[in-house]
Protein backbone atom coordinates (compact mmCIF):
# COMPACT_ATOMS: atom_id res chain seq x y z
CA UNK A 1 0.00 0.00 0.00
CA UNK A 2 0.92 3.31 -0.89
CA UNK A 3 1.02 7.09 1.24
CA UNK A 4 1.50 10.35 -0.01
CA UNK A 5 4.73 11.78 2.13
CA UNK A 6 6.02 15.10 2.10
CA UNK A 7 9.93 15.63 1.54
CA UNK A 8 12.51 17.84 3.58
CA UNK A 9 13.05 21.43 1.50
CA UNK A 10 16.95 21.55 0.56
CA UNK A 11 18.00 23.82 3.70
CA UNK A 12 16.21 21.41 6.53
CA UNK A 13 17.83 18.53 4.63
CA UNK A 14 21.38 20.87 4.91
CA UNK A 15 20.75 20.89 9.16
CA UNK A 16 20.00 17.54 9.51
CA UNK A 17 23.24 16.36 7.76
CA UNK A 18 25.01 18.89 9.86
CA UNK A 19 22.73 17.05 13.14
CA UNK A 20 24.29 13.36 11.97
CA UNK A 21 27.58 14.64 11.29
CA UNK A 22 27.94 16.59 14.73
CA UNK A 23 26.80 13.32 16.29
CA UNK A 24 30.01 11.98 15.73
CA UNK A 25 31.98 14.42 18.65
CA UNK A 26 29.04 13.56 21.28
CA UNK A 27 26.15 11.63 21.68
CA UNK A 28 23.67 13.19 23.12
CA UNK A 29 21.95 15.74 21.25
CA UNK A 30 22.61 19.29 21.86
CA UNK A 31 21.50 22.36 22.21
CA UNK A 32 22.01 25.05 19.06
CA UNK A 33 25.35 26.15 17.51
CA UNK A 34 26.10 28.06 14.56
CA UNK A 35 26.74 25.80 11.34
CA UNK A 36 30.86 25.32 10.61
CA UNK A 37 32.82 25.69 7.73
CA UNK A 38 33.28 22.94 5.07
CA UNK A 39 35.57 19.83 5.22
CA UNK A 40 38.83 20.30 4.85
CA UNK A 41 40.57 19.22 1.47
CA UNK A 42 42.72 16.73 3.40
CA UNK A 43 39.52 14.99 4.62
CA UNK A 44 37.51 15.10 1.19
CA UNK A 45 40.67 13.58 -0.90
CA UNK A 46 41.07 10.80 2.01
CA UNK A 47 36.95 10.05 1.49
CA UNK A 48 37.68 10.09 -2.97
CA UNK A 49 40.79 7.97 -2.41
CA UNK A 50 38.22 5.24 -0.14
CA UNK A 51 35.48 5.36 -2.65
CA UNK A 52 38.37 4.43 -5.87
CA UNK A 53 39.55 2.15 -3.72
CA UNK A 54 35.83 0.82 -2.79
CA UNK A 55 34.82 0.58 -6.71
CA UNK A 56 38.06 -1.19 -7.53
CA UNK A 57 38.11 -4.39 -4.75
CA UNK A 58 34.54 -4.46 -5.58
CA UNK A 59 34.82 -6.14 -8.55
CA UNK A 60 36.79 -8.53 -6.67
CA UNK A 61 34.91 -9.42 -3.97
CA UNK A 62 33.15 -12.91 -3.47
CA UNK A 63 31.04 -14.12 -0.61
CA UNK A 64 33.26 -17.02 -0.60
CA UNK A 65 35.84 -14.84 1.62
CA UNK A 66 35.55 -11.96 3.55
CA UNK A 67 37.82 -8.94 2.54
CA UNK A 68 37.73 -5.36 3.89
CA UNK A 69 36.70 -2.74 1.03
CA UNK A 70 38.41 0.30 0.48
CA UNK A 71 35.46 1.90 2.60
CA UNK A 72 37.33 1.27 5.36
CA UNK A 73 39.25 4.33 7.00
CA UNK A 74 42.64 4.53 6.03
CA UNK A 75 44.58 4.38 9.71
CA UNK A 76 46.56 7.53 8.41
CA UNK A 77 43.46 9.21 7.92
CA UNK A 78 42.13 7.78 11.13
CA UNK A 79 45.31 9.17 12.63
CA UNK A 80 45.94 12.14 10.65
CA UNK A 81 45.25 15.63 13.13
CA UNK A 82 42.36 17.13 12.30
CA UNK A 83 43.18 20.92 10.77
CA UNK A 84 40.12 22.65 12.38
CA UNK A 85 38.28 22.44 15.52
CA UNK A 86 34.84 19.71 15.59
CA UNK A 87 31.52 21.36 15.32
CA UNK A 88 29.37 22.01 17.69
CA UNK A 89 26.15 20.03 17.83
CA UNK A 90 23.55 21.51 16.42
CA UNK A 91 19.86 22.03 18.06
CA UNK A 92 17.57 18.83 17.72
CA UNK A 93 15.08 19.20 14.74
CA UNK A 94 11.31 19.47 15.32
CA UNK A 95 9.44 17.98 12.87
CA UNK A 96 6.20 19.07 13.69
CA UNK A 97 7.62 22.38 13.07
CA UNK A 98 8.63 21.39 9.20
CA UNK A 99 5.05 22.78 7.55
CA UNK A 100 6.32 24.87 4.81
CA UNK A 101 8.28 21.91 2.76
CA UNK A 102 7.54 20.80 -0.51
CA UNK A 103 5.44 17.64 -1.35
CA UNK A 104 7.90 14.46 -2.31
CA UNK A 105 7.12 13.01 -5.44
CA UNK A 106 3.85 11.05 -6.81
CA UNK A 107 5.73 7.97 -7.27
CA UNK A 108 6.09 6.57 -3.88
CA UNK A 109 6.42 2.92 -3.04
CA UNK A 110 6.27 2.58 0.50
CA UNK A 111 5.01 -1.15 1.33
CA UNK A 112 2.87 -2.67 4.48
CA UNK A 113 1.38 -5.76 5.18
CA UNK A 114 -2.25 -6.47 4.06
CA UNK A 115 -4.09 -6.76 8.29
CA UNK A 116 -7.28 -7.39 7.98
CA UNK A 117 -8.96 -7.46 11.10
CA UNK A 118 -9.69 -9.88 13.68
CA UNK A 119 -12.99 -11.62 13.74
CA UNK A 120 -15.13 -11.84 16.48
CA UNK A 121 -15.81 -14.97 17.71
CA UNK A 122 -18.98 -16.35 20.07
CA UNK A 123 -17.07 -18.44 22.94
CA UNK A 124 -19.60 -21.24 22.45
CA UNK A 125 -18.15 -22.04 18.88
CA UNK A 126 -14.54 -21.33 19.15
CA UNK A 127 -13.43 -20.70 22.98
CA UNK A 128 -9.61 -20.53 22.05
CA UNK A 129 -7.62 -17.78 20.77
CA UNK A 130 -3.73 -18.51 20.01
CA UNK A 131 -1.18 -15.92 18.37
CA UNK A 132 2.74 -15.31 18.74
CA UNK A 133 4.00 -12.44 21.19
CA UNK A 134 5.27 -8.99 19.72
CA UNK A 135 7.64 -7.03 21.25
CA UNK A 136 8.03 -4.58 17.41
CA UNK A 137 7.60 -1.12 18.47
CA UNK A 138 7.85 0.25 14.47
CA UNK A 139 4.20 0.87 13.58
CA UNK A 140 4.25 3.64 15.87
CA UNK A 141 6.95 5.86 15.48
CA UNK A 142 6.66 5.38 11.60
CA UNK A 143 3.22 6.32 12.30
CA UNK A 144 4.38 9.85 14.54
CA UNK A 145 6.89 10.29 11.25
CA UNK A 146 3.65 10.70 8.62
CA UNK A 147 1.45 12.56 11.09
CA UNK A 148 4.24 14.99 11.82
CA UNK A 149 4.48 15.56 8.28
CA UNK A 150 0.56 16.11 7.76
CA UNK A 151 0.20 12.50 6.19
CA UNK A 152 -2.97 10.45 7.24
CA UNK A 153 -1.66 6.79 7.65
CA UNK A 154 -2.75 4.00 5.58
CA UNK A 155 -4.81 2.04 7.56
CA UNK A 156 -2.00 -1.28 7.34
CA UNK A 157 0.50 0.56 8.59
CA UNK A 158 -1.12 0.64 11.71
CA UNK A 159 -0.20 -2.42 14.19
CA UNK A 160 -2.38 -2.01 17.69
CA UNK A 161 0.09 -4.25 19.32
CA UNK A 162 3.16 -2.30 18.00
CA UNK A 163 1.01 0.94 19.41
CA UNK A 164 0.64 -0.92 22.62
CA UNK A 165 4.08 -2.25 23.36
CA UNK A 166 5.94 1.06 22.75
CA UNK A 167 5.17 2.50 26.23
CA UNK A 168 5.90 1.26 29.63
CA UNK A 169 3.26 -0.09 31.89
CA UNK A 170 4.94 -0.43 34.96
CA UNK A 171 4.14 -4.05 35.29
CA UNK A 172 6.60 -5.81 38.31
CA UNK A 173 9.14 -7.89 36.88
CA UNK A 174 9.68 -11.55 37.75
CA UNK A 175 11.90 -12.07 40.52
CA UNK A 176 14.12 -14.54 39.80
CA UNK A 177 15.23 -15.32 36.36
CA UNK A 178 14.32 -19.03 36.58
CA UNK A 179 10.66 -17.54 35.39
CA UNK A 180 11.83 -15.31 32.28
CA UNK A 181 8.81 -13.07 32.66
CA UNK A 182 5.83 -12.11 34.84
CA UNK A 183 2.00 -12.19 34.03
CA UNK A 184 -0.18 -9.88 34.90
CA UNK A 185 -4.06 -9.55 33.57
CA UNK A 186 -6.75 -6.73 34.12
CA UNK A 187 -10.28 -6.10 33.36
CA UNK A 188 -11.87 -2.80 32.68
CA UNK A 189 -15.29 -1.15 30.83
CA UNK A 190 -14.03 -0.97 27.10
CA UNK A 191 -14.04 3.76 26.19
CA UNK A 192 -16.19 2.74 23.43
CA UNK A 193 -18.90 0.95 24.85
CA UNK A 194 -19.78 0.36 28.42
CA UNK A 195 -21.66 -2.95 27.88
CA UNK A 196 -18.11 -4.66 26.96
CA UNK A 197 -15.26 -5.19 29.13
CA UNK A 198 -11.46 -4.90 27.46
CA UNK A 199 -8.99 -7.72 29.27
CA UNK A 200 -5.28 -7.38 29.39
CA UNK A 201 -2.93 -9.90 29.47
CA UNK A 202 0.67 -8.16 30.41
CA UNK A 203 4.02 -9.74 30.38
CA UNK A 204 7.00 -8.17 31.87
CA UNK A 205 10.59 -9.87 31.40
CA UNK A 206 13.49 -10.28 33.60
CA UNK A 207 15.46 -7.30 33.92
CA UNK A 208 19.05 -7.55 33.17
CA UNK A 209 21.16 -4.34 33.34
CA UNK A 210 23.43 -3.58 30.45
CA UNK A 211 26.50 -3.93 32.46
CA UNK A 212 25.62 -7.89 33.11
CA UNK A 213 24.83 -8.30 29.27
CA UNK A 214 26.83 -11.71 28.15
CA UNK A 215 29.63 -10.50 25.42
CA UNK A 216 28.32 -8.94 22.38
CA UNK A 217 29.00 -10.23 18.79
CA UNK A 218 27.12 -7.82 16.88
CA UNK A 219 27.45 -6.97 12.87
CA UNK A 220 25.87 -3.64 11.95
CA UNK A 221 24.41 -3.97 8.09
CA UNK A 222 24.07 -0.72 6.65
CA UNK A 223 22.61 0.03 3.37
CA UNK A 224 24.60 2.79 1.57
CA UNK A 225 22.79 2.60 -1.73
CA UNK A 226 21.60 5.68 -3.27
CA UNK A 227 17.79 5.55 -1.62
CA UNK A 228 19.49 5.78 1.48
CA UNK A 229 21.37 9.61 0.41
CA UNK A 230 18.44 11.70 2.29
CA UNK A 231 19.12 13.44 5.97
CA UNK A 232 16.29 11.21 7.29
CA UNK A 233 18.17 7.80 6.16
CA UNK A 234 21.26 7.09 6.53
CA UNK A 235 22.53 10.30 8.57
CA UNK A 236 20.61 9.60 10.63
CA UNK A 237 21.58 5.95 10.67
CA UNK A 238 25.19 6.52 11.47
CA UNK A 239 23.91 9.00 14.43
CA UNK A 240 21.75 5.42 15.36
CA UNK A 241 24.37 3.82 15.49
CA UNK A 242 26.76 5.86 17.14
CA UNK A 243 24.52 5.31 19.93
CA UNK A 244 25.04 1.69 20.48
CA UNK A 245 28.64 1.75 19.36
CA UNK A 246 29.33 4.36 22.65
CA UNK A 247 27.79 1.99 25.00
CA UNK A 248 29.75 -1.06 23.61
CA UNK A 249 32.25 -2.55 26.29
CA UNK A 250 35.39 -4.39 25.70
CA UNK A 251 34.26 -7.97 25.70
CA UNK A 252 32.05 -6.80 22.97
CA UNK A 253 32.76 -6.96 19.67
CA UNK A 254 31.03 -5.22 16.35
CA UNK A 255 31.81 -5.60 12.74
CA UNK A 256 29.90 -3.52 9.80
CA UNK A 257 29.11 -4.74 6.63
CA UNK A 258 27.71 -2.72 3.63
CA UNK A 259 25.98 -3.03 0.40
CA UNK A 260 24.72 -1.03 -2.12
CA UNK A 261 25.70 -2.69 -5.67
CA UNK A 262 27.62 -5.86 -3.82
CA UNK A 263 28.55 -5.80 -0.58
CA UNK A 264 31.88 -5.41 2.07
CA UNK A 265 33.45 -5.58 4.92
CA UNK A 266 33.80 -2.44 5.95
CA UNK A 267 35.05 -3.05 9.84
CA UNK A 268 36.69 -6.80 10.83
CA UNK A 269 35.79 -7.83 14.08
CA UNK A 270 37.03 -4.74 16.50
CA UNK A 271 36.68 -5.28 20.50
CA UNK A 272 34.04 -2.34 22.09
CA UNK A 273 37.55 -0.25 23.31
CA UNK A 274 38.31 0.49 20.24
CA UNK A 275 35.69 3.18 20.03
CA UNK A 276 37.61 5.93 17.59
CA UNK A 277 37.87 3.08 14.74
CA UNK A 278 34.03 2.42 15.19
CA UNK A 279 33.11 5.81 15.06
CA UNK A 280 35.66 6.30 12.36
CA UNK A 281 34.41 3.85 10.38
CA UNK A 282 30.67 4.82 10.40
CA UNK A 283 31.48 8.45 9.76
CA UNK A 284 32.94 7.31 6.15
CA UNK A 285 29.81 5.88 5.03
CA UNK A 286 28.19 7.38 1.77
CA UNK A 287 25.24 6.57 0.45
CA UNK A 288 25.14 5.49 -3.54
CA UNK A 289 24.14 2.68 -6.08
CA UNK A 290 21.83 0.13 -6.22
CA UNK A 291 20.12 -2.45 -3.67
CA UNK A 292 21.61 -5.66 -3.21
CA UNK A 293 20.38 -6.24 0.20
CA UNK A 294 20.76 -10.08 -0.34
CA UNK A 295 24.47 -10.18 -0.73
CA UNK A 296 24.43 -7.92 2.57
CA UNK A 297 22.64 -10.40 4.54
CA UNK A 298 24.94 -12.85 3.26
CA UNK A 299 27.91 -11.74 4.00
CA UNK A 300 26.46 -10.05 7.50
CA UNK A 301 26.08 -13.78 8.51
CA UNK A 302 29.44 -15.11 7.34
CA UNK A 303 31.43 -12.27 9.60
CA UNK A 304 28.83 -13.03 12.26
CA UNK A 305 29.44 -16.66 12.16
CA UNK A 306 33.28 -16.16 12.24
CA UNK A 307 33.32 -14.56 15.70
CA UNK A 308 30.43 -15.64 17.28
CA UNK A 309 30.06 -16.16 20.86
CA UNK A 310 29.65 -19.40 22.67
CA UNK A 311 27.17 -18.06 25.29
CA UNK A 312 27.20 -14.73 24.41
CA UNK A 313 24.77 -12.38 22.01
CA UNK A 314 25.30 -12.75 18.15
CA UNK A 315 23.26 -10.56 16.17
CA UNK A 316 23.18 -9.04 12.86
CA UNK A 317 21.63 -5.64 13.10
CA UNK A 318 20.29 -4.42 9.86
CA UNK A 319 19.31 -0.74 8.89
CA UNK A 320 17.89 -0.19 5.71
CA UNK A 321 14.63 1.93 3.99
CA UNK A 322 14.13 -2.00 2.71
CA UNK A 323 14.28 -1.27 -0.72
CA UNK A 324 15.98 -4.10 -2.08
CA UNK A 325 16.09 -3.63 -5.99
CA UNK A 326 18.69 -5.91 -7.03
CA UNK A 327 20.29 -9.73 -6.65
CA UNK A 328 17.96 -11.33 -4.29
CA UNK A 329 14.78 -9.54 -3.91
CA UNK A 330 12.06 -12.37 -3.98
CA UNK A 331 11.06 -12.14 -0.27
CA UNK A 332 10.62 -15.61 0.82
CA UNK A 333 14.34 -16.55 -0.12
CA UNK A 334 15.44 -13.84 1.94
CA UNK A 335 13.51 -15.29 5.14
CA UNK A 336 15.06 -18.86 3.90
CA UNK A 337 18.30 -17.35 4.58
CA UNK A 338 17.36 -15.94 7.98
CA UNK A 339 15.89 -18.44 9.10
CA UNK A 340 18.87 -20.69 8.40
CA UNK A 341 20.44 -18.67 10.23
CA UNK A 342 18.48 -18.26 12.96
CA UNK A 343 18.84 -22.13 13.95
CA UNK A 344 22.64 -21.17 14.01
CA UNK A 345 22.08 -18.57 17.28
CA UNK A 346 22.67 -15.71 15.00
CA UNK A 347 19.52 -13.39 15.12
CA UNK A 348 18.59 -10.35 13.04
CA UNK A 349 16.71 -7.12 14.29
CA UNK A 350 15.53 -4.80 11.95
CA UNK A 351 15.79 -0.92 12.21
CA UNK A 352 13.55 1.14 9.75
CA UNK A 353 14.74 4.23 8.29
CA UNK A 354 12.98 6.70 5.53
CA UNK A 355 10.00 7.60 3.74
CA UNK A 356 8.37 7.36 0.46
CA UNK A 357 10.12 3.91 -0.28
CA UNK A 358 10.20 2.56 2.75
CA UNK A 359 9.36 -1.70 2.79
CA UNK A 360 7.84 -1.68 6.29
CA UNK A 361 6.71 -5.33 5.25
CA UNK A 362 10.21 -6.55 4.20
CA UNK A 363 11.68 -5.06 7.43
CA UNK A 364 9.22 -6.23 9.51
CA UNK A 365 9.32 -9.75 8.37
CA UNK A 366 13.05 -10.25 8.33
CA UNK A 367 13.00 -9.34 12.03
CA UNK A 368 10.31 -12.10 12.70
CA UNK A 369 11.98 -14.66 10.53
CA UNK A 370 15.39 -13.67 12.47
CA UNK A 371 14.19 -13.95 15.93
CA UNK A 372 14.14 -10.31 16.35
CA UNK A 373 13.07 -7.46 17.10
CA UNK A 374 12.09 -4.82 14.50
CA UNK A 375 12.01 -0.46 15.15
CA UNK A 376 11.67 2.01 13.09
CA UNK A 377 13.61 5.27 13.35
CA UNK A 378 12.36 8.21 13.00
CA UNK A 379 14.39 11.17 15.19
CA UNK A 380 17.65 11.54 17.07
CA UNK A 381 15.44 10.73 20.39
CA UNK A 382 13.91 7.85 19.16
CA UNK A 383 17.36 6.13 17.92
CA UNK A 384 18.64 7.04 21.96
CA UNK A 385 15.43 5.38 23.43
CA UNK A 386 16.46 1.88 20.61
CA UNK A 387 19.89 1.66 21.08
CA UNK A 388 20.94 3.40 24.30
CA UNK A 389 18.06 3.29 26.97
CA UNK A 390 16.09 0.06 25.88
CA UNK A 391 19.78 -1.48 25.03
CA UNK A 392 19.55 -4.89 27.42
CA UNK A 393 16.19 -6.17 25.52
CA UNK A 394 17.19 -4.69 22.30
CA UNK A 395 20.38 -7.12 22.49
CA UNK A 396 19.45 -9.90 24.85
CA UNK A 397 16.59 -12.52 24.77
CA UNK A 398 15.42 -14.19 27.74
CA UNK A 399 12.83 -16.44 26.41
CA UNK A 400 11.95 -17.41 23.27
CA UNK A 401 8.95 -19.05 20.92
CA UNK A 402 6.73 -17.32 23.19
CA UNK A 403 2.71 -18.03 22.67
CA UNK A 404 -0.07 -17.02 24.01
CA UNK A 405 -3.30 -19.02 23.94
CA UNK A 406 -6.68 -17.85 25.87
CA UNK A 407 -9.27 -20.31 26.30
CA UNK A 408 -12.66 -17.82 27.28
CA UNK A 409 -15.28 -19.74 29.03
CA UNK A 410 -18.34 -20.07 27.75
CA UNK A 411 -20.95 -19.92 30.83
CA UNK A 412 -19.20 -16.22 31.05
CA UNK A 413 -17.67 -14.75 28.43
CA UNK A 414 -20.39 -14.38 25.01
CA UNK A 415 -17.93 -13.06 22.59
CA UNK A 416 -14.72 -11.73 22.22
CA UNK A 417 -11.90 -10.26 19.66
CA UNK A 418 -8.36 -10.03 20.00
CA UNK A 419 -7.30 -5.98 19.14
CA UNK A 420 -4.16 -6.08 16.94
CA UNK A 421 -1.94 -8.86 16.39
CA UNK A 422 -3.45 -9.77 13.11
CA UNK A 423 -0.34 -11.10 11.53
CA UNK A 424 0.94 -13.20 14.28
CA UNK A 425 -2.21 -15.64 14.88
CA UNK A 426 -1.42 -19.11 15.24
CA UNK A 427 -3.43 -22.48 14.74
CA UNK A 428 -4.62 -24.09 17.48
CA UNK A 429 -2.32 -27.29 16.87
CA UNK A 430 0.85 -24.68 16.89
CA UNK A 431 0.55 -23.65 20.66
CA UNK A 432 2.22 -27.39 21.59
CA UNK A 433 4.30 -27.68 18.58
CA UNK A 434 7.84 -26.68 19.35
CA UNK A 435 9.20 -26.41 15.89
CA UNK A 436 6.86 -23.69 15.31
CA UNK A 437 8.38 -20.62 15.74
CA UNK A 438 6.80 -17.91 17.42
CA UNK A 439 8.38 -14.59 19.09
CA UNK A 440 11.05 -13.70 21.52
CA UNK A 441 11.49 -11.13 24.33
CA UNK A 442 13.93 -8.83 25.34
CA UNK A 443 15.20 -7.88 28.82
CA UNK A 444 13.31 -5.86 30.60
CA UNK A 445 10.59 -5.78 27.85
CA UNK A 446 6.87 -5.48 28.49
CA UNK A 447 4.12 -7.18 25.99
CA UNK A 448 0.79 -5.99 26.18
CA UNK A 449 -2.06 -7.73 24.53
CA UNK A 450 -6.15 -6.22 24.59
CA UNK A 451 -9.14 -8.41 23.73
CA UNK A 452 -12.96 -6.68 23.94
CA UNK A 453 -15.38 -9.09 25.13
CA UNK A 454 -18.88 -9.47 25.52
CA UNK A 455 -20.39 -11.49 28.95
CA UNK A 456 -23.28 -13.57 28.99
CA UNK A 457 -26.20 -11.05 29.08
CA UNK A 458 -24.34 -7.83 29.03
CA UNK A 459 -26.55 -6.68 26.01
CA UNK A 460 -22.64 -6.01 24.43
CA UNK A 461 -22.80 -8.86 22.20
CA UNK A 462 -22.19 -7.89 17.95
CA UNK A 463 -23.75 -11.12 16.96
CA UNK A 464 -26.68 -13.27 17.56
CA UNK A 465 -26.09 -16.89 19.07
CA UNK A 466 -26.33 -19.65 16.18
CA UNK A 467 -29.70 -21.64 16.48
CA UNK A 468 -28.25 -25.22 16.34
CA UNK A 469 -24.90 -23.83 18.18
CA UNK A 470 -23.52 -26.79 21.27
CA UNK A 471 -23.96 -26.03 24.49
CA UNK A 472 -21.53 -25.84 26.84
CA UNK A 473 -21.72 -25.66 30.79
CA UNK A 474 -18.39 -26.31 32.03
CA UNK A 475 -18.83 -27.73 35.47
CA UNK A 476 -16.29 -26.86 38.65
CA UNK A 477 -14.66 -23.77 36.93
CA UNK A 478 -18.11 -21.63 36.53
CA UNK A 479 -16.31 -17.91 38.04
CA UNK A 480 -13.24 -18.16 35.59
CA UNK A 481 -13.44 -16.10 32.40
CA UNK A 482 -10.52 -17.53 31.09
CA UNK A 483 -7.86 -19.29 31.31
CA UNK A 484 -5.03 -17.36 29.80
CA UNK A 485 -2.00 -20.29 29.12
CA UNK A 486 1.69 -19.18 27.68
CA UNK A 487 4.35 -21.46 26.03
CA UNK A 488 8.30 -20.42 25.82
CA UNK A 489 11.46 -22.18 25.31
CA UNK A 490 14.58 -20.52 27.48
CA UNK A 491 17.16 -18.10 26.15
CA UNK A 492 19.15 -21.23 25.41
CA UNK A 493 16.72 -23.61 23.68
CA UNK A 494 15.27 -27.17 24.58
CA UNK A 495 11.75 -28.21 25.09
CA UNK A 496 9.03 -25.66 26.02
CA UNK A 497 7.15 -25.04 28.98
CA UNK A 498 3.68 -23.80 30.24
CA UNK A 499 2.45 -21.52 32.21
CA UNK A 500 -1.32 -21.37 33.22
CA UNK A 501 -3.43 -18.43 34.33
CA UNK A 502 -6.81 -18.07 35.07
CA UNK A 503 -9.24 -14.80 34.72
CA UNK A 504 -12.03 -14.42 36.69
CA UNK A 505 -14.39 -11.71 37.20
CA UNK A 506 -12.04 -10.35 40.51
CA UNK A 507 -9.92 -9.25 37.71
CA UNK A 508 -12.10 -6.16 37.04
CA UNK A 509 -11.57 -3.08 38.95
CA UNK A 510 -14.10 -0.05 40.34
CA UNK A 511 -11.59 2.10 39.01
CA UNK A 512 -9.27 0.58 36.35
CA UNK A 513 -5.34 1.15 37.31
CA UNK A 514 -3.56 4.10 35.41
CA UNK A 515 -1.59 1.52 33.15
CA UNK A 516 -5.05 0.12 32.25
CA UNK A 517 -6.64 3.43 31.10
CA UNK A 518 -3.35 4.37 29.15
CA UNK A 519 -3.50 1.06 27.12
CA UNK A 520 -7.18 1.50 26.87
CA UNK A 521 -6.35 5.01 25.03
CA UNK A 522 -3.78 3.90 23.18
CA UNK A 523 -5.90 0.66 21.73
CA UNK A 524 -8.78 3.42 20.80
CA UNK A 525 -6.44 5.58 18.92
CA UNK A 526 -5.17 2.87 16.93
CA UNK A 527 -8.47 1.44 15.96
CA UNK A 528 -9.75 5.45 14.94
CA UNK A 529 -6.65 5.24 12.79
CA UNK A 530 -7.43 1.82 11.20
CA UNK A 531 -10.77 3.44 10.39
CA UNK A 532 -13.11 3.07 13.82
CA UNK A 533 -15.37 0.51 12.68
CA UNK A 534 -15.00 -1.36 15.75
CA UNK A 535 -15.56 1.74 17.84
CA UNK A 536 -18.87 2.64 16.84
CA UNK A 537 -19.55 6.10 17.05
CA UNK A 538 -16.63 6.95 19.02
CA UNK A 539 -14.85 9.59 17.71
CA UNK A 540 -11.96 11.48 17.66
CA UNK A 541 -13.27 14.17 20.06
CA UNK A 542 -13.97 10.95 22.50
CA UNK A 543 -10.36 9.80 21.88
CA UNK A 544 -8.77 12.75 22.54
CA UNK A 545 -10.61 13.03 26.15
CA UNK A 546 -10.17 9.32 26.58
CA UNK A 547 -6.41 9.95 26.18
CA UNK A 548 -6.02 13.43 27.93
CA UNK A 549 -8.05 11.47 31.00
CA UNK A 550 -5.61 8.84 30.79
CA UNK A 551 -2.37 10.84 30.97
CA UNK A 552 -3.61 12.80 34.01
CA UNK A 553 -3.97 9.36 35.80
CA UNK A 554 -0.41 9.11 35.05
CA UNK A 555 1.08 12.17 35.39
CA UNK A 556 5.13 11.22 35.43
CA UNK A 557 5.89 11.50 31.71
CA UNK A 558 9.24 11.17 32.16
CA UNK A 559 10.03 10.42 28.81
CA UNK A 560 7.31 13.07 27.00
CA UNK A 561 5.37 9.93 25.22
CA UNK A 562 2.39 10.12 26.78
CA UNK A 563 2.32 14.58 26.03
CA UNK A 564 3.48 13.63 22.61
CA UNK A 565 0.43 11.46 22.08
CA UNK A 566 -1.80 13.76 23.16
CA UNK A 567 -0.93 15.93 20.22
CA UNK A 568 -0.76 13.63 17.88
CA UNK A 569 -4.40 12.59 18.00
CA UNK A 570 -5.42 15.93 17.81
CA UNK A 571 -3.25 16.07 14.52
CA UNK A 572 -5.17 13.00 13.32
CA UNK A 573 -8.43 14.14 14.40
CA UNK A 574 -7.45 17.61 11.80
CA UNK A 575 -6.49 15.67 9.06
CA UNK A 576 -10.08 13.69 9.01
CA UNK A 577 -11.59 17.00 9.19
CA UNK A 578 -12.23 16.62 12.72
CA UNK A 579 -10.30 19.62 13.89
CA UNK A 580 -10.50 19.76 18.08
CA UNK A 581 -9.02 21.88 20.68
CA UNK A 582 -5.11 21.71 21.50
CA UNK A 583 -3.41 20.56 24.69
CA UNK A 584 -2.23 22.74 27.35
CA UNK A 585 1.28 21.40 27.06
CA UNK A 586 4.20 22.55 25.53
CA UNK A 587 4.58 22.22 21.49
CA UNK A 588 5.33 19.04 20.13
CA UNK A 589 8.99 18.22 20.10
CA UNK A 590 9.27 15.15 18.27
CA UNK A 591 13.11 15.07 18.30
CA UNK A 592 13.36 15.32 21.92
CA UNK A 593 16.00 17.44 24.29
Amino acid sequence: MHTSSRRLSHSTLSFAVLLALAGCQSSPVAETSPPQAPEEPAVQLAKEAASQDQLREQESRSLDRVVVSGTRVRQEAMLAPASAPPPAPPAALNFASMTDVAALPQANTENYTDLPPNPVQRASEQPLSTFSIDVDTGSYSNLRRMLSWGQRPPKDAVRVEEMLNYFDYGYAPPTSRAQPFAVHTELAAAPWNSKRLLMRVGLKAYEVPAAELPPANLVFLIDTSGSMQDADKLPLVKLALRELAQNLRPQDRVSIVVYAGSAGLVLPPTSGAEKASILAALDQLEAGGSTNGGEGIALAYQVARQSQREGGINRVILATDGDFNVGTTDPTALETLVGEQRKHGIALSTLGFGQGNYNDAMAEQLADVGDGNHSYIDTPREAIKVLRDEMAGTLLTVAKDVKIQVEFNPVQVAEYRLIGYENRQLKREDFANDAVDAGEIGAGHDVTALYEIALVGSGGEWNAPLKYAASSQPQGHAAELATVRLRYKAAEGGASRLLEQPVTAAAQRAQPSPSMQWAAAVAAYGERLRGGEALGGFGWAQVAQWIDRAALASPHDTDGTRAELRQLVRTAAQLDGEPLAETNDKPLQIAGD
